[in-house]
C-alpha cells in the first residue's frame, strides 16, 4: 500500500525509513553526488538550494523546497500530505525551535510511481543532515553585529533605539519613515539583528531602482520556461523566508505594484510570474519611505489599503540638523573606520562648524565628507580649510570677519549682542533675556560697540560702577516695565 493516499489529509508513514525499497537508489546516490560537490563549490549555491535543483530534475517536479519554521513552542514532525498538485513531508531537525518541511509540487496530470514516493521520503530524512550542514557553514553572529549601529546620544536617537527594541520582540510589519540619508536600513537592519530571526536572512531591496515591468518577477519570482530564455528563479520573499525582507522606498512603487504587494504582505503567500500555485513564506515585512504615506494617499499617489497594513508600528527617525550633538560621535565613529589607514583628528574649530552646517544629506552626507577628508587632507589633522565651502559657509560667515579683523573677546561679543538686539526688535529686556545677560551688562556691550564704530576708545568712566564692563554679569535687572530704546 503506498504511503500516501489521493486525498487531501493526512496520511501515515512507516517510521523506519531505511526499511523501505528503494527501487530507484542510484537517483538518490546522484543526490547524494551533487550535495558533495555543492559543498566543494559554493559558487554552485547553498547546499539546500544544491538539493532542490537536484531533486527537481530528478523527478521532473514543478519546484522542490526545502525549508525551515522556526516557532515558539515544541517543534513536531510534520505529518505528511498529499494534495492533487503537491506533497508535503516533515523534515528531522536538531532544534526544537525549528520546523522543517520538503515540499515537492508537480503538474495535475502528472502521475507520481511509488519509487517516487519512496525517494521524496528518503530525501526528506537526508534534508535534516543537509540543513544542519548548512546551518553549521553559516556565518555566526558575532557580539559586535548585535550591537547597536544607531550612533548618537541625544534623547531622540535614545528613543529611536528603544523602540527599536521592542519592536524587534515580535513579528509585526514595521514602517520606517525618515529623509534620504538618515539610516533607515541601518534601523531595519537592527531589528533585524534582535530579533529572533537574526540567524535567517536578511534582503534589501530598492523599490525605486527596479524597473516597474520586471519589479512583479524580482519579488514574487518567475517560473521556469514562462518565455523563450527565462530561466526559473525565486523572489525576494521567498529568498527572505525565515528571515527579513526590507523594502526600501516603497513609496516610488506605482499603483499596479502597489495592489501585488498588499495581497503578498496580507496572505505572506506568492505566486510567481507564469505560476499556478501560491507559496506560503515565513518574511517579516519591514518597510521605508522617505515621503509621508499619509501625505501620498492624501494625494492619490499611495493605496489607502496598503497604508493602513503598513501603518501602525512606526518608527521616524530624525534628520541630522535636528540632532546636532550627534555630528561629534558620527564623526569620530566614521573617522575610526579607517584607522587602520590613517589616524586622522578633527580640530574643535571644523567641530563647530560641522555642528552649524543644515546637512541636507544626513548621516550619509556626512560619511561622504569624512571619506574625503581621509583622502585629501595632507597633515593629521583635519583643518577649516579642508572642509568644502559649502560646509563651513555659515561658519567662515558668523566668525570669519571677526578673526580677519583680530577682533578681541570683546569686540566679538558686542557684535553678537548688537545681532541679537536687532533680531529682538531693538527690545532690550528680550535680548538680555535671550543672551542671559543681565541688562546693564548688555547695555555696556553695545555701547561698547558703538564707541569702536567710531574708532575712540571707551572713557574712563564707563568702568566706573554706573556703567559696568561687558563681564561684569549678575547685575540686576531695572524694575522699570520697558527699556525698549
Amino acid at each position: 500500500m503506498s504511503m500516501f493516499d489521493d486525498r487531501d489529509r493526512p496520511v501515515s508513514v512507516p517510521r523506519d525509513i531505511a526499511t523501505a525499497n528503494l527501487v530507484n537508489g542510484a537517483d538518490l546516490r546522484r543526490v547524494l553526488a551533487a550535495l558533495s560537490s555543492g559543498l566543494a563549490n559554493p559558487t554552485a549555491g547553498s547546499l539546500p538550494e544544491v538539493f532542490e535543483r537536484q531533486l527537481q530534475q530528478l523527478l521532473s517536479m514543478r519546484d522542490v523546497r526545502l525549508r525551515e519554521i522556526p516557532t515558539r513552542y515544541q517543534a513536531r514532525l510534520v505529518t505528511p500530505t498529499r494534495t492533487s498538485e503537491s506533497i508535503v513531508l516533515g523534515v528531522p531537525t536538531a532544534d526544537p525551535q525549528v520546523q522543517a518541511v520538503l515540499e515537492a509540487s508537480f503538474d495535475r496530470n502528472r502521475r507520481l510511481e511509488e519509487s517516487d514516493l519512496e525517494l521524496l521520503a528518503a530525501a526528506a530524512q537526508l534534508g535534516g543532515l543537509v540543513l544542519e550542514a548548512s546551518r553549521s557553514t553559516r556565518r555566526p553572529v558575532r557580539p559586535s553585529s548585535v550591537a547597536s549601529p544607531l550612533i548618537g546620544s541625544t534623547t531622540s536617537m535614545q528613543l529611536l533605539r528603544e523602540r527599536v527594541a521592542r519592536v524587534a520582540n515580535t513579528d509585526f510589519t514595521v514602517l520606517i519613515e525618515g529623509e534620504s540619508g538618515t539610516g533607515k536600513e541601518l534601523v531595519a537592519r537592527q531589528l533585524h539583528e534582535l530579533s529572533r530571526r537574526r540567524t535567517g536572512p536578511f534582503v534589501a531591496v530598492n523599490c525605486a531602482a527596479v524597473v516597474e515591468t520586471l519589479l512583479e518577477a524580482e519579488l514574487f519570482g518567475i517560473e521556469e520556461r514562462t518565455a523563450t530564455g527565462v530561466r526559473g528563479r525565486r523572489g525576494k520573499f521567498e529568498h527572505a523566508d525565515g528571515g527579513t525582507l526590507f523594502l526600501d522606498e516603497v513609496s516610488d512603487l506605482a499603483l499596479s505594484a502597489q495592489a501585488k504587494l498588499l495581497r503578498a504582505i496580507q496572505d505572506l503567500a506568492v505566486e510567481r510570474v507564469g505560476g499556478t500555485g501560491v507559496r506560503r513564506v515565513d518574511t517579516r515585512i519591514v518597510v521605508a519611505t522617505n515621503r509621508p504615506l499619509s501625505s501620498l494617499v492624501e494625494q492619490g499617489l499611495f493605496r489607502a489599503d496598503l497604508y493602513y497594513r503598513l501603518s501602525g508600528v512606526d518608527l521616524h527617525v530624525p534628520p541630522l540638523r535636528l540632532r546636532r550633538d550627534d555630528v561629534p560621535d558620527l564623526a569620530t565613529h566614521f573617522l575610526a573606520r579607517h584607522r587602520s589607514s590613517r589616524d586622522l583628528s578633527i580640530s574643535d574649530a571644523v567641530m563647530d562648524a560641522l555642528k552649524l552646517y543644515e546637512w541636507p544629506g544626513n548621516v550619509r552626507e556626512l560619511e561622504r565628507l569624512i571619506e574625503r577628508a581621509v583622502a585629501l587632507v595632507a597633515s593629521d589633522r583635519i583643518e577649516l580649510e579642508d572642509l568644502p565651502p559649502q560646509v563651513c559657509g555659515r561658519y567662515g560667515e558668523v566668525l570669519g570677519p571677526s578673526m580677519t579683523a583680530g577682533e578681541s573677546m570683546r569686540a566679538w561679543g558686542s557684535r553678537y549682542a548688537r545681532l541679537v538686539f536687532e533680531r529682538c526688535g531693538r527690545n532690550k529686556r528680550a535680548a538680555s533675556r535671550l543672551l542671559d545677560i543681565s541688562y546693564h551688562t548688555l547695555e555696556a556691550y553695545l555701547r561698547y560697540g558703538d564707541m569702536s564704530g567710531r574708532r575712540r576708545r571707551l572713557p574712563e568712566w564707563t568702568h566706573g560702577p554706573s556703567a559696568p564692563e561687558p563681564d561684569g554679569l549678575g547685575e540686576q535687572e531695572p524694575r522699570s516695565a520697558d527699556e525698549s530704546t
